[in-house]
């Protein structure tokens, strides 16, 4: 088994165009397909992230942190939120990620968690 993680990739205002009947119909589905992920034994993780409006970048340049509240007007997207799900091949999270009702708006892009350098090029 491997570890994918779907990622909700979405545009930054997306959220505020729904009604709030919309936005408790979108959360209802995408909770229901989360507890589906849950009784198969598929899912690790799940998440719904805040808008960027809240959020803080934190980067270090030249031996100086910068700090960037948000909102952030350059982007074009957003994460909005994350399953983590064990697979037994990357085709298999690929279509699960065709059944997420999220991909109906947004992005849903799988990605396999490995480590970020590569020891056997060492």
């Amino acid at each position: 088994m491997s570890t994918y993680m779907l990622l909700i990739i979405e545009q930054p205002a997306q959220r505020a165009t729904r009604t709030d009947a919309q936005g408790r119909e979108v959360y209802a589905r995408m909770q229901s397909f989360g507890e589906g992920l849950r009784k198969q034994g598929k899912l690790l993780a799940v998440e719904s992230l805040a808008s960027q409006a809240s959020a803080v970048r934190v980067s270090l340049s030249d031996g100086y942190n910068r700090v960037l509240d948000g909102p952030f007007s350059e982007a074009k997207e957003m994460v909005g939120g994350f399953f983590l799900i064990d697979c037994a091949t990357q085709n298999e999270a690929v279509a699960i990620a065709q059944q997420c009702p999220a991909a109906e708006w947004a992005t849903v892009e799988v990605r396999s968690l490995a480590p970020c350098f590569d020891e056997s090029r060492a």
